[in-house]
């Protein structure tokens, strides 16, 4: 599982031209999930998610958490971070997790991360989505 967290100012999310979802300061989480991954590996994930430190205290350093600063999270799904990119010039998939898999497992994700942090919002998985943000810094980190 990769997740792709970027500290923004605002995000909204678009699906067939019509805004669907959108925060203000937080965290655009893109999430790809693997074959092997777990309900019990996500959750650890994006726990860690919600309390890395990535945004300023007083004092200008990464010392908070969206948690502490009560940002809002938005949860995309996007299976091309799961993508193999070693050989060749185009993207293999195989690690990816099958589509009806990863959409399972996605909604209990999205069903535990709002359970936890009630500032989140979500695309709508296997959708075309355009994404758009501000990135505060910029500011982005892979976790895994």
């Amino acid at each position: 599982m990769i997740a792709l967290i970027q500290r923004v100012t605002h995000a909204s999310l678009k699906i067939d031209g019509a805004e669907y979802s959108r925060i203000g300061q937080g965290l655009v989480v893109l999430l790809g999930l693997e074959r092997d991954d777990t309900l019990a590996a996500g959750e650890k994930l994006l726990g860690k998610v919600l309390d890395y430190r990535v945004f300023a205290d007083s004092e200008g350093r990464m010392n908070g958490s969206v948690r502490d600063v009560g940002g809002a999270v938005m949860l995309v799904s996007q299976f091309t971070l799961a993508a193999s990119t070693d050989k060749g010039l185009r993207p293999g998939f195989s690690s990816a997790m099958p589509p009806a898999e990863a959409e399972a497992l996605y909604d209990q994700l999205v069903t535990w991360l709002q359970s936890e942090h009630p500032g989140t919002v979500t695309g709508e998985f296997g959708a075309d989505m355009k994404v758009l943000l501000e990135n505060d810094g910029p500011v982005s980190f892979i976790l895994r």
